[in-house]
């Protein structure tokens, strides 16, 4: 009972504060109703109401028009009223919104009452700081690629000075080692602060490029047709290109390391588009699921690059997949494999 008395009430704040209003009007208008009904004896004393007058028919007419009327107007100003004071809340909710997808979003109008404009000041507060500090990251992300990257250099080139053949490879694979976890970090760490506009993008056209090139490679990787009845042509998806193609090429480099063949889809859906990819590995243990998707973490025990890098690659995949307002999803297939999934809901339709 108490549930179903909870599914009642309204979800949002103007709904709940307009239910309270109405509750308490109907409330004093019961207890006039009750104290006029107890008057009822002086009436009748009085000769305006009769011994076999039934209760409600000694009420004026007056009295119930004023109860209906006084009703209605307290519905409809509340209406507006709860509108009104919380239309701030939706705006903030927006603002934080447009925030998470753009650092440089406008900021809130500190307009309002004077809480409404605290909140305000407080939010383009933290905006301001937010945005100073992935700038000085960005500065420090670019001191630090240069000063890695010089040294590293310079060590290339020392190496050709060693005479011993098989320690100039050793020193050479250590190189190697280090520039590829110093780019995979300041891959993941600016890939979604770059300036790139949004546009609309054929997915299948993005999806088949990528399949090409990894055919290229050598790798057998290929793209098969979506898991729909219908095949029609799917519309652009409005988003950030170079994202969206890290993330792919991530998955499928994941899937190809660790099964022999893999294939891409693409299910697309008026509200949502998907992106399968699927390899006939070993999987992921059910407790791994969740934690292999962050930042270096890695299941394999040798920590060897040539079996999966630093441990970037899927926490790439999730951060675009949250940047366009979607998510990766991770499940072992039945049988053998993994499958990797990156649902992508669909904003405003794009004309081609």
């Amino acid at each position: 009972m108490h549930l179903k008395l909870i599914k009642l009430v309204p979800r949002s704040l103007s709904g709940r504060m307009t239910l309270i209003l109405v509750l308490g009007l109907f409330v004093a208008q019961v207890v006039s109703l009750v104290l006029h009904l107890q008057d009822r004896s002086a009436m009748m004393a009085a000769g305006r109401v009769h011994p076999g007058m039934p209760a409600f028919d000694a009420l004026p007419l007056r009295f119930l028009w004023h109860v209906s009327l006084t009703l209605g107007a307290v519905v409809v100003v509340s209406l507006v009223a709860v509108r009104w004071a919380t239309r701030p809340l939706e705006q903030m909710a927006a603002a934080a919104t447009a925030f998470a997808h753009d650092l440089n979003a406008a900021p809130l109008e500190e307009v309002g009452p004077t809480e409404v404009r605290r909140a305000a000041e407080a939010f383009n507060f933290m905006q301001r700081r937010l945005r100073q500090l992935v700038v000085e990251r960005g500065r420090a992300l670019a001191a630090v690629s240069h000063d890695l990257r010089t040294p590293l250099t310079r060590m290339r080139l020392r190496t050709e000075l060693v005479e011993d053949p098989g320690l100039q490879n050793k020193l050479n694979a250590d190189i190697d080692a280090m520039r590829s976890m110093v780019n995979s970090v300041l891959s993941y760490l600016g890939g979604l602060e770059d300036a790139e506009p949004l546009q609309p993008i054929n997915m299948e056209a993005l999806l088949s490029s990528i399949v090409e090139d990894e055919q290229a490679l050598g790798r057998k990787v290929r793209l098969v047709p979506s898991s729909g009845l219908r095949r029609v042509p799917s519309a652009p998806y409005v988003g950030k290109l170079s994202i969206l193609k890290r993330a792919v090429v991530n998955l499928i480099d994941n899937a190809a390391v660790h099964g022999d063949t893999v294939e891409v889809r693409i299910d697309d859906s008026p509200s949502t588009v998907r992106v399968v990819i699927e390899d006939n590995g070993p999987g992921i243990p059910g407790a791994d699921l969740t934690r292999v998707v962050e930042p270096f973490v890695r299941l394999d025990s040798s920590r060897s690059l040539e079996s999966g890098g630093v441990g970037l690659g899927l926490a790439i995949a999730r951060d675009a997949a949250a940047y366009h307002g979607g998510r990766l999803i991770l499940e072992n297939r039945p049988g053998a494999g993994l499958r990797a999934s990156i649902e992508l809901p669909r904003g405003q339709s794009v004309e081609r």
